[in-house]
């Protein structure tokens, strides 16, 4: 009997579109394409405030004491 892969995807944070591959900082997801284009983006370029603005929708959970 052959088993069969499931693939789960989730949507990217910041490109907004199902990827399979990726990390979650906090509990938002980023896809794999969008975190190598934000680490390899400068703060002089455009692109870098839209990561910004994108970023902004992380939510942080609570810390319970």
């Amino acid at each position: 009997m052959k088993q069969q892969k499931v693939q789960e995807y989730e949507y990217c944070g910041i490109c907004e579109e199902p990827k399979e591959n990726g990390i979650h900082l906090y509990s938002m997801f980023l896809c794999s394409d969008c975190e190598h284009n934000m680490i390899h983006t400068e703060p002089r370029e455009e692109k870098y405030q839209y990561y910004l603005s994108k970023l902004k929708n992380i939510k942080q959970p609570k810390l319970h004491s």
